[in-house]
């Protein structure tokens, strides 16, 4: 490398000024000389696009515009930063800086898992990098540990609380005995939820993660369509309450398993033993247990947002990406979803073939000979019951006559067990829908 390039440094351009291009964009200067002793060469903000520059950007002496395509085609730009989110313009500005000949970097999980073939593909191209290790669980390095820590290991399984704003529902209506509404309505007071929670508590949000995830894990194409997605509006503190008693917690999860059959792809709460790791992960905090061949269960933990902990991220891969320029100016080793050739002949699973136990909780008529009616039906499907509580109704069931059972059942199909809900609920000593939440046991991950 010539002296001029050492001096010249990679010159990059932030498209957002928010809460993450805020964040990355101090982190970048505050940093600077620590990052410089990292890498070797000065990583400079030449340019920033934003709708409303704030005090300190105007301050700074750095270019600023309105216009994101500006900064892609700027030729003082090496490395382009996409912090807009959304699809659009977000799609239409990456693939412009890869045809423009910018690395880049984002933190737009949406776009990476329903964009990212097209992306990629085109990033090889043009022989440039796209990174996007912010994309999934803020400051936790899963994506690096995935493609690199975790080389050598042919991964069976992951399972992370992949979307803070459910866990901090969940653990509120756990230790607080709220309801769901209450405690929603706090978190958007917070700024955990957004105005429209959609995203969020009906798992929209954690689907693009795992999207990503599982591509990494396995060496798959990003299959985001094919993702089963369950949210949390459903679950009760009653749920929860019968859940510890039986010692399991409700957790909403991101899953993804490789079997004889497939991947499966999965989101939605979960029972898990009160004893793993992943279950005493609470409020806004993430987590991400992979199960490798040769390392065993290993567990990532941290913030999965914010402005500082997703700006560490952005710029861990800006340094990543500079590490490669300062040497060659050409293309990472490193593949961006972890493999060099990825995988075709692993179908992803319907939510029906998946195997699970399950816990259900049903509106029982106050009759007696209902138990064995509804043992009966599961026998008949070939589902044994691991655990039964019955309680003394209250509310709205006691003036209804019903009294809730909840049970615990061995491992069946989902298929299977549709049917035999199906055929339960049909029975007059039934005045309801029955509530099913999936249970898992994470093999190896017990504390």
């Amino acid at each position: 490398m010539s002296q001029d390039s050492e001096k010249q440094g990679l010159r990059i351009g932030i498209c957002g000024h928010g809460t993450v291009g805020g964040g990355t964009f101090n982190l970048l200067r505050s940093k600077a000389s620590e990052i410089k002793r990292r890498v070797g060469m000065d990583l400079e903000v030449v340019h920033v696009a934003t709708r409303r520059p704030s005090a300190e950007l105007k301050a700074s002496g750095v270019h600023y515009s309105t216009d994101v395509f500006e900064v892609a085609r700027n030729p003082e730009v090496d490395l382009v930063v996409e912090l807009i989110g959304g699809f659009e313009p977000a799609l239409e500005l990456v693939l412009y800086a890869i045809e423009n000949g910018k690395h880049v970097v984002t933190a737009n999980k949406a776009l990476i898992a329903v964009h990212g073939n097209t992306i990629f593909e085109a990033a090889r191209k043009k022989g440039v990098v796209v990174a996007y290790e912010s994309a999934v669980a803020g400051g936790i390095p899963i994506i690096k540990a995935l493609r690199e820590g975790l080389a050598a290991n042919s991964i069976q399984w992951l399972a992370g609380i992949i979307n803070g704003t459910s866990n901090f529902i969940l653990t509120e209506m756990g230790e607080r005995k709220r309801d769901f509404p209450e405690v929603l309505k706090e978190a958007q007071e917070l700024g955990y939820a957004e105005a429209d929670p959609t995203f969020d508590v009906e798992g929209i949000d954690a689907a693009h993660k795992l999207t990503i995830l599982a591509a990494n894990a396995f060496g798959i194409a990003l299959e985001f369509d094919r993702v089963y997605t369950e949210g949390i509006s459903h679950i009760t503190t009653a749920d929860i309450s019968y859940a510890e008693e039986l010692g399991y917690r409700i957790k909403h999860l991101g899953i993804t398993r490789v079997t004889d059959a497939g991947v499966e792809l999965r989101v939605h709460p979960t029972l898990i033993s009160e004893n793993t790791l992943i279950a005493n992960v609470h409020g806004v905090m993430n987590a991400v247990v992979v199960k490798g061949d040769s390392a065993g269960s290993t567990l990532y933990y941290g913030a999965g947002a914010g402005a500082e902990a997703t700006a560490s991220s952005v710029v861990a891969d800006i340094i990543d990406i500079a590490r490669t320029w300062r040497e060659s100016r050409t293309q990472a080793t490193i593949p961006p979803l972890a493999f060099n050739k990825l995988r075709n002949d692993l179908r992803i699973l319907d939510i029906s073939e998946i195997e699970s136990e399950y816990y259900l909780r049903i509106p029982a008529r106050d009759k007696v000979g209902v138990m064995a009616k509804i043992s009966q039906v599961l026998t008949n499907y070939g589902i044994n019951i691991e655990a039964v509580i019955q309680k003394e109704p209250h509310g709205d069931d006691a003036e209804r006559g019903i009294v809730p059972v909840v049970i615990l059942t061995s491992r069946t199909s989902e298929n299977t067990m549709d049917v035999a809900i199906g055929v339960i609920e049909g029975l007059d000593e039934v005045g309801g829908s029955i509530m099913r939440i999936r249970v898992e046991q994470f093999d190896g991950e017990d504390n």
